[in-house]
């Protein structure tokens, strides 16, 4: 997978200010074990065509066990959000394996020409796979849940396993959301990625809309303050116009407009927005959401 995002902010420290031994890439010392606190508190990321993400610890989480992917694949954009299960051992270090193994997944298989649907499925099973060899045994073994998305030509897909979602947020009309969160009684997770979980089972839903707009992946830290389409687009429309105002990047401004309101209600878990730029799909093609 080419490289091509761009770290535009990032205060992660490889320091141990316990032992002063190296930060491994899921927060924790390779030579004491101790969890960084802090450890990937604020990242920002985006593309040269747009795209951009945000992802904040919040206010009361010591790690950030939210996971973002951004790249493209010819005329794809791709994006990955996983979201680390905080009752299992080092879903910071799952969330962040699914997401680069997910995201590498679908860059590859879009390259090889395969339909959307096909890569969108694929990269899930193989994120899966990924965070289960983590595991030293099923219970408790590390765990995260896992949406991604790709916008192109001819509109936009989705997949998703857990509850972070993806939303539709057009510039023009309502937004939807193209995710159905997989939750039992009180909100309890029915499908996450990690060994005790079986197999993967990702659904897929396209969307092939007529007007621009943005396709929004996010961690219920985001979701659970502005839970539907039409809030989460008021304030990423807010924030785009801001950063235009002041000549920066519209989509970034939105994302952090996005985590910036998650924060002010009070920023109990995780945040993580990453949008990316839709077109309008090609004309005549059906507007409407549904299964792929």
């Amino acid at each position: 997978m080419t490289d091509n995002t761009i770290d535009i902010d990032s205060n992660d420290d490889s320091v141990c200010p316990r032992c002063g031994g190296t930060v491994a890439p899921d927060g924790r010392c390779w030579d004491c074990g101790a969890g960084r606190p802090g450890y990937r508190s604020h990242l920002e990321i985006g593309l040269t065509g747009g795209a951009a993400g945000v992802s904040d610890r919040g206010r009361h989480r010591e790690v950030n066990a939210d996971a973002m992917a951004l790249t493209t694949a010819g005329p794809w954009t791709v994006g990955v959000v996983c979201d680390g299960v905080s009752m299992a051992p080092r879903g910071e270090r799952a969330a962040r394996l699914a997401a680069d193994v997910g995201a590498a997944a679908l860059v590859a298989r879009l390259t090889e020409g395969v339909l959307p649907e096909t890569a969108l499925a694929e990269s899930a099973l193989r994120a899966g796979r990924a965070v289960t060899a983590l595991a030293a045994s099923p219970d408790p073994a590390p765990a995260c849940t896992y949406a991604a998305g790709i916008a192109g030509p001819e509109g936009v897909w989705s997949t998703w396993v857990g509850d972070s979602r993806v939303y539709w947020l057009p510039d023009e009309g309502p937004g939807t959301a193209l995710t159905e969160d997989d939750t039992g009684e009180l909100d309890v997770l029915a499908a996450w990625l990690g060994a005790g979980a079986g197999e993967p089972a990702p659904r897929i839903r396209s969307y092939r809309p007529a007007v621009p707009g943005r396709l929004l992946l996010c961690t219920d830290g985001l979701w659970r303050h502005l839970p539907t389409a039409g809030a989460l687009r008021a304030v990423a429309d807010r924030g785009a116009r801001s950063a235009t105002a002041d000549g920066g990047r519209p989509l970034l401004g939105a994302a952090r407009a996005l985590v910036d309101h998650a924060l002010a209600a009070g920023g109990r878990d995780n945040i993580t927005a990453l949008l990316l730029p839709v077109a309008a799909a090609v004309p005549g093609r059906p507007a409407a959401p549904g299964p792929a």
